[in-house]
């Protein structure tokens, strides 16, 4: 028999408590969120009070204006990020199901919908205060990496979005799961490398390579980086369940004979293809 590391037992739950009728609940994946928000707000306020390390010494943005465009991102990521999974993921089901689409407490975010909704409400806010939009998106790209890592660590606890089966030492079996088969632990695979590893990267090239400098190089890095770094996880992780068919089990949105590309790795090439728009407009501006 395969040997597997027991998953630890962890309820979704950090406390709920009744009042007037009502239960109340503090789960591990709004914990994920809140503390991936506050990491974020802080990073860039650093980095908005380090003038030396934008061009000609001047931070595009006031503290004050860093705390205002928080709570645009907050409602760019919940907004977008809510309506992505809707669109991408389960179109069908919730156009018999419209009702369901506000139960936010039942799960169901997609990290580039989300990300199409902090676009939209960063150009908005940029506009309206005429921030330079290049030099924005480079200090939200520092910011976001931790609420990635948090956000995929929350995952794991609700043992939800697991990973391939696997024969590998460190394979698991999610109590979620109805095959009960090990399985790879993909939610710390992206914690790992699309969070805690491309946020190290990227806080390296800016404080000792200066990349903030050029307004859209750290954007586009962690475009894609990102990018390549889903569509890479994507091998380990399970396809939703609704791609999944007996003549097509490993979930393929788009079968290319021996291999395919999954719905995430289909996601992440316009964010590739992003990330080296803004690399070409960093360096249009240099030159």
């Amino acid at each position: 028999m395969q040997a597997v590391l027991s998953y630890p037992d962890i309820s979704p739950e950090i406390f709920s408590i009744s009042l007037f009728g009502f239960d109340f609940a503090l789960r591990w994946y709004a914990l994920a969120y809140i503390a991936g928000l506050l990491l974020g707000w802080r990073l860039v306020l650093r980095l908005v009070r380090t003038p030396a390390l934008w061009p000609q010494g001047r931070a595009p943005m006031t503290a004050e204006q860093v705390e205002q465009l928080l709570t645009a991102v907050i409602l760019g990521i919940i907004l977008g990020g809510r309506l992505g999974y809707v669109l991408f993921y389960k179109p069908g089901y919730y156009l018999a199901h419209p009702q369901e689409i506000p139960m936010l407490w039942q799960g169901g975010m997609a990290f580039h919908g989300g990300l199409l909704g902090v676009m939209v409400a960063v150009i908005w806010f940029c506009r309206k205060h005429r921030i330079a939009l290049l030099s924005a998106a480079d200090a939200l790209a520092i910011a976001t990496p931790p609420g990635l890592m948090f956000g995929r660590i929350a995952n794991f606890i609700n043992a939800e979005l697991w990973g391939r089966p696997s024969d590998v030492p460190w394979a698991m079996v999610f109590p979620t799961d109805p095959l009960g088969l090990p399985r790879h632990p993909s939610q710390l695979y992206e914690a790992g490398l699309e969070g805690l590893l491309l946020g190290l990267v990227l806080l390296v090239l800016v404080y000792r390579y200066g990349l903030l400098k050029r307004p859209g190089l750290t954007a586009g890095t962690f475009f894609v980086g990102y990018g390549l770094a889903r569509i890479v996880i994507e091998l380990f992780r399970q396809a939703d369940a609704q791609y999944i068919t007996p003549d097509n089990p490993a979930g393929w949105v788009i079968d290319l004979g021996a291999v395919g590309l999954s719905m995430g790795q289909l996601l992440s090439l316009p964010m590739i293809a992003l990330g080296v728009g803004f690399w070409v407009l960093a360096g249009m501006r240099s030159r």
